[in-house]
């Protein structure tokens, strides 16, 4: 089995196949954390269910048995983490946007292009623009 994938038993005895978001330990909990999202479920158009586990790693390293989380400060610690991994990801996905495809100072748009020609009215052949994307 791929390592980005688990396999969780539901309460009817179903194998669903699972993608792992990623994992975290809690030195507070002393604990190993999983959050994944059921494969069958994940839709780009839908909103996808983020479940979370502990879990006590393998001898090789891999998710052991996994098991419920107990209090209400886990979670919400757990959500303090999952939010910071969100914020995140949106960060990440805003800056390829803007590296990819904005718009410069001399009015032209780019595509992710490093250099392009530049449609400004400068005086002179070759000038940088204020996004520091060369010009020609």
């Amino acid at each position: 089995m791929d390592e980005n994938f688990l396999t969780v038993v539901d309460e009817n005895g179903n194998e669903i196949l699972c993608e792992i978001i990623f994992t975290f330990d809690s030195e507070d909990y002393k604990k190993s954390y999983v959050l994944y999202t059921p494969v069958e479920t994940k839709d780009d158009d839908e909103e996808v269910e983020v479940l979370c586990s502990s879990f006590v790693p393998s001898k090789d390293g891999a998710i052991g048995q996994l098991m419920p989380i107990e209090s209400d400060e886990e979670w919400e610690m757990v959500e303090e983490i999952f939010n910071t991994y969100l914020s995140n990801m949106d960060d990440e996905d805003f800056d390829d946007e803007e590296e990819d495809d904005h718009e410069c100072g001399c009015g032209h748009h780019h595509h992710g292009d490093k250099d392009h020609d530049c449609e400004c009215d400068h005086d002179h052949e070759d000038h940088e623009c204020e996004c520091g994307h060369k010009e020609k």
